[in-house]
Formats: structure tokens, sequence, C-alpha cells
């Protein structure tokens, strides 16, 4: 269940009330649930975009609907609204919308792919790149494909053997090694064509 401050509420009316379309409400929506780099997005919703399956949540003169799939991920959600002097500041909070780090003694797989989400992809996504783990194999090798800008770059070997693996095989020292099985040379916008 979703808890909507007074402030907020009278915030949404006035936003709704500027719009002049009756039945006009609201959409709560999460975005890459489960991952670091999770979201919320609120956006206004018509009468006829209600959907059968959404859970709504009533706030005085409007509603709030969530879709199905992004509900358990906004159990506990917050919405304030603190006004300043500039006008204010919209905050949701979403305590289980990133997920949880696994366990020590969760599957190495888990927990490298953990690792690749939240130490990694961050910190390629700036040059529009990301990694994924597609397997760890029986000699305990991790075998990684790149994606999006990474796919074919110049750099994405260097990137793979100065950063990605040194830092994996330091946090998991079960990890002999890295493998990259990605295309370079092919895909949508690969850097070699």
């Amino acid at each position: 269940m979703i808890q909507v401050s007074e402030s907020a509420t009278n915030y949404f009316e006035k936003l709704i009330e500027q719009q002049d379309m009756p039945g006009l409400g609201l959409r709560l929506k999460a975005l890459n649930p489960g991952m670091p780099m999770a979201d919320v997005e609120l956006t206004f919703c018509e009468s006829e975009e209600f959907d059968g399956t959404d859970h709504q949540h009533s706030c005085g003169s409007f509603t709030i609907a969530i879709d199905q799939q992004s509900y358990a991920w906004l159990d506990d959600a917050s919405i304030d609204f603190i006004e300043n002097e500039t006008g204010g500041q919209l905050t949701i909070k979403a305590p289980g919308l990133k997920g949880k780090s696994p366990a020590a003694d969760a599957p190495l797989n888990e927990r490298v792919q953990w690792f690749l989400d939240t130490e990694v992809n961050p910190q390629i996504a700036a040059h529009g790149g990301r990694v994924g783990l597609v397997d760890i194999t029986a000699e305990q090798i991790a075998v990684l494909q790149f994606g999006g800008g990474c796919q074919g770059c110049g750099q994405a070997s260097v990137t793979l053997q100065e950063g990605i693996e040194k830092h994996l095989l330091k946090k998991f020292p079960e990890v002999a090694g890295v493998q990259d099985v990605t295309d370079h040379a092919a895909g949508e916008n690969p850097y070699y064509s």
C-alpha cells in the first residue's frame, strides 16, 4: 500500500485541476525493478487509460493507478511534496524497488550479476554500454557479453582486462578468469562496421 502525504495530494490536485480533463488521475510505474538503476515513473492517466488489472489508490479527488507488474515493487512506497522558495520538491521513496544484494552464500552467478549491475554497468552506462553475465563455466570462467555502446568499441578489451576482470577477480576469488563472447563486428550500431 502506498502512502501519499497531504501536501503531495494537494499538489497533485492543483496540477490535475490545471489540465481541465474530467477523470484525470495519475499512473505510478516501476522502471527496471529489482535492478540498481531502478526508478519510478509518475505520469498523468486519463480515465479511459485505467486498466481493469491496475491497483487503484484513491487520493481525494483523483486516483493513482499502479500496474500489476509494478505493484509488488512499490509496496510501502511513499510520496511527499515539500514546499520551498523555488516551488517545491516531490519525492517518491520505494524501499523495495531496487531489490536486495544476494546473500554471501547465494549462487556465484547471482552474486557476479549483482556486481556487474551495481558496480560495473553504472560506470559504463555513461558511454551507452552495458555488460551481462552469460554463464560461469565448470572451470569457473565468467563468460561476459557487452552490449550498447560497448559492442564493437575499440576500448572494450581494455575495459574488460583492466577494469572488469581485475575487480571481479578481486571480489570473487573463486572466479578463475573472464571471457568476452561479444561479436564486436555485429549489432545495431557496433563501433566497427
